[in-house]
């Protein structure tokens, strides 16, 4: 009876050990990336309030369908009431419209000058971490990109090409592109260095040198070895680089460089705002309010996604 009680235990000891083993066997990568993720609050907080943003921005339109560009000179510079739940500004127009509005060119703005400056990034880095011969002109190229004062030279190539851009495409389309194309190639550096780092790493690593071997071609390992193992610094740029897109374009809105004044963006709104502080505080409160809640949700998110997708944190 002592015998097989002291057994037991034993038994049940080997078979929790086998159902974990089996569990570890059978789950997949992007379940633990989750788990990691998911056990970060702060990126889970960060998640929840970007996904509010965004429901505000593309949904809020349908339920608060009030034309942002709507005047009521005899509405202007209210507070917040049940018609405008956010006030109107000095020429009778809804403030939650315009803010709305707003929030959908700053997001498309920061997406896509992101999507340029991490596709360019990652071809630089990748490019210069696996060919010995391009490595050097291609970080000397990146050194002169960080030494540059990127804001006066924002300022300088949209002073030149905001005309031209504007009779060749509209005064929005115009703008547009300029500002994604401005912010996309002068935010690219970052993540060339951080892709280079890793490329150089990994093109040491047995599997590349087993490609390499068998004749693989240079085409084949990047795309087959070297760029799924480098989608953790680029998916964290990416994030972040959301951010610095969308900061960037307030800031050069701003500066009354950005969007025309009848096509809102949260920047902008802000630069409108600014003389009527003391009349209408909220005017400002509310677009920087936005700004930074985004902004600081992106940049929880990928402090997350770092921390998921490095399997050093996630086995811990």
């Amino acid at each position: 009876m002592t015998d097989a009680a002291a057994v037991r235990p034993d038994a049940d000891a080997a078979a929790a050990a086998d159902a974990a083993a089996a569990k570890r066997r059978h789950s997949s990568p992007w379940r633990d990336v989750w788990a990691q993720f998911s056990s970060h609050r702060g990126a889970l907080a960060g998640a929840a309030v970007f996904a509010f943003m965004l429901l505000v921005v593309l949904v809020g339109p349908f339920i608060h369908d009030v034309d942002p560009q709507k005047l009521d000179i005899r509405a202007k510079n209210q507070f917040m009431s049940w018609e405008h739940p956010l006030g109107t500004d000095n020429l009778g127009r809804d403030m939650l419209a315009q803010v709305m509005a707003g929030g959908q060119v700053s997001l498309a703005v920061g997406v896509t000058a992101m999507l340029l400056s991490v596709l360019l990034g990652t071809a630089i880095g990748v490019t210069a971490g696996f060919s010995r011969r391009l490595d050097g002109p291609m970080m000397r190229l990146t050194d002169l990109f960080l030494a540059l004062p990127l804001l006066p030279l924002l300022l300088v190539i949209i002073m030149l090409f905001r005309d031209t851009l504007r009779q060749a495409f509209g005064p929005e389309s115009g703008i547009f592109i300029l500002i994604v194309f401005v912010i996309g190639i002068t935010s690219w550096m970052q993540t060339a260095r951080i892709v280079r780092g890793d490329v150089l790493a990994l093109k040491e690593r047995e599997f590349v040198l087993a490609a390499r071997s068998v004749g693989a071609p240079g085409r084949r390992i990047i795309t087959r070895h070297i760029l799924p193992n480098v989608l953790s610094p680029i998916m964290v740029s990416a994030t972040l680089g959301v951010a610095n897109a969308i900061i960037t374009e307030s800031a050069l809105s701003f500066l009354g460089l950005g969007f025309p004044s009848d096509f809102p963006t949260w920047g902008r709104l802000l630069y409108d705002g600014a003389n009527f502080m003391t009349l209408t505080p909220d005017r400002v409160i509310w677009p920087g309010l936005a700004i930074s809640l985004t902004v600081l949700s992106v940049n929880y998110i990928g402090d997350g996604l770092r921390d998921a997708l490095d399997p050093r944190i996630r086995g811990r």
